[in-house]
């Protein structure tokens, strides 16, 4: 019996090491990538594009017929595309397959996330001499198409990839937040809409609009709801506040400066406001378009790229026709403390290529990532939406420019709310920002929006909103995302999925070893001690 379990024993350790190896370990291990010296064509590559779309199925089609472009120039790259609704559930799939190298090679992603990324052992593949390359660098002599050089990748842009000194993503699409406003009702409550709002004049506004008759039915619209102010993005609200006053978000260290002086007096303003019945946000009240367009919101504020969602005659309208009303639609900035000095938040998909064993794959990964940023796929796509090109080449190309010229043709591409959103960013590029990127950095930026959001939901269920609040609140925001505690795997609030089968089978497998382990200790104590007749 003893025998047995000896024997049992070791080939259970056996098969659970070899677990250990490939389970645990994952992508660790996998050497530096360095760059071929030409690219095998005699060999073929199967590589997965991981990629977000909602429910613009325009996208998707630039995604295949790219894909399919592309592998009309490499009949030897097979790109396979998987599309999610949501980059968090991109992130969490990347983070549940590092562990077991399975990672995609071309992945949609953002820069906060690519730094979580960078925790593993050469998880990412460091773009540097990728983009130098005299044949396969931006516009390599060996690249079969028009590629962009990289002095034509918007600077502004590309730094947002740079994460501890080395590029590890190239931007996709870029877009900004923007102002859609109901100037119809602006003007009808006696004000004129200036050419720069100011957080001021919004709050003003915005609580003049609240007002209700003796019936409870507001003035303004006849109806029985209104939220003259909804924000899509509370974290976007709360890091562009904080940095048009100059007040602390995090350091490029990763340094934790968010829960200061100006927070708090932020904090309590919106709380007014909300007490007011003037604010609101998306995760409370629901999309900020769907208020507009039904003349229930007048200040609705949303990223450039959801334009095509805003105003009485927006193609992606979610609301039914009987329910839409008549305005005149705006576009402006997000309101400034400082109207001289704007401030406003740069956004949008960037593009990493993971590492692998065959630096061949990694290359055949870096050229169709490469080939989103030609002419034909970054005009394409920037149509569909707010977005704009993140290449001067396409930029300044006829194509574009006619495009933009167009404002107003139609309700469809040349809807004039999406054209005015894209002019907003391409006119006040130099007026963006990005903040700090680090390991913790994404879980940094989900707390700066959960204090808005718990701060508006206190004020609904009529809790007092005082300094000792507010001091808890930060509390219990520091222990949610667990601030300043080091690794992002440890450091989020973010689900990262289901542990991998060989994760799970170790786990199980240790648990039958201690089981063996505990039935041998007794049978041998039970042979050395008999019981006494």
């Amino acid at each position: 019996m003893r025998q047995m379990l000896k024997k049992g024993m070791l080939l259970l350790l056996a098969v659970l090491g070899t677990f250990a190896m490939t389970g645990c370990h994952g992508s660790r291990g996998l050497p530096d990538f360095t760059v071929p010296e030409a690219f095998d064509t005699s060999k073929d590559y199967e590589i997965t594009f991981w990629a977000k779309n909602d429910t613009n199925k325009a996208q998707t089609e630039i995604y295949k017929k790219a894909i399919a472009d592309f592998q009309t120039l490499y009949p030897n790259i097979t790109v396979n595309l998987r599309l999610y609704t949501d980059y968090g559930k991109i992130y969490n799939d990347v983070i549940t397959n590092i562990s077991t190298n399975t990672t995609p090679n071309v992945c949609i992603t953002y820069p906060d996330h690519i730094a979580t990324y960078l925790t593993g052992d050469n998880v990412v593949a460091p773009l540097d001499d990728l983009f130098t390359d005299e044949k396969y660098g931006f516009g390599g002599s060996e690249v079969k198409y028009d590629a962009p050089e990289q002095n034509e990748v918007i600077s502004k842009f590309l730094e947002e990839g740079s994460i501890n000194g080395h590029y590890y993503a190239i931007p996709f699409m870029r877009s900004t937040e923007a102002c859609y406003i109901n100037r119809t009702y602006v003007e009808a409550l006696g004000y004129e809409l200036p050419e720069v709002l100011t957080w001021d004049f919004i709050w003003e506004v915005a609580d003049a609009a609240a007002e209700k008759d003796s019936e409870g039915i507001y003035k303004i619209n006849g109806q029985k709801v209104m939220i003259p102010f909804i924000y899509k993005s509370t974290d976007n609200m709360m890091i562009q506040m904080l940095r048009q006053q100059g007040a602390g978000y995090s350091t490029d260290a990763g340094d934790i400066e968010i829960f200061n002086d100006t927070t708090t007096t932020l904090l309590h303003t919106i709380a007014g406001h909300v007490t007011n019945g003037a604010f609101s946000t998306f995760k409370i009240s629901s999309y900020p378009a769907n208020f507009l367009n039904a003349g229930q919101c007048i200040f609705a504020i949303d990223s450039t790229a959801g334009a095509t969602w805003m105003g009485s005659h927006a193609p992606l309208c979610d609301i039914s026709e009987e329910d839409l009303v008549d305005f005149d639609t705006e576009v402006r900035m997000i309101p400034q403390f400082d109207v001289e000095h704007p401030q406003m938040i740069s956004q949008g998909p960037s593009v990493c290529v993971f590492n692998k064993a065959d630096s061949q794959e990694v290359l055949a990964s870096w050229l169709f990532a490469q080939y989103l940023l030609t002419n034909d796929v970054q005009i394409a796509y920037s149509q569909t939406e707010g977005y704009i090109p993140v290449t001067s080449k396409a930029q300044e190309s006829a194509q574009y420019q006619d495009y933009l010229s167009r404002s107003g043709e139609d309700n469809s591409t040349y809807y004039d709310v999406k054209i005015e959103a894209t002019k907003l960013l391409l006119e006040h590029t130099d007026d963006t920002f990005v903040t700090p990127v680090f390991n913790g950095s994404a879980s940094l930026r989900d707390a700066s929006g959960q204090l808005i959001e718990n701060v508006v939901k206190s004020v609904k269920r009529k809790e007092k909103v005082d300094d000792a609040y507010i001091q808890k609140l930060y509390s219990d925001v520091t222990s949610l995302y667990r601030l300043g505690q080091g690794t992002e795997s440890s450091f989020g609030k973010k689900e990262l999925g289901k542990l991998p089968l060989t994760s799970v089978l170790l786990l199980a497998g240790l648990g039958v070893v201690w089981i063996c382990i505990l039935v041998y200790v007794l049978l041998s104590t039970k042979k050395r001690h008999p019981k006494r007749k």
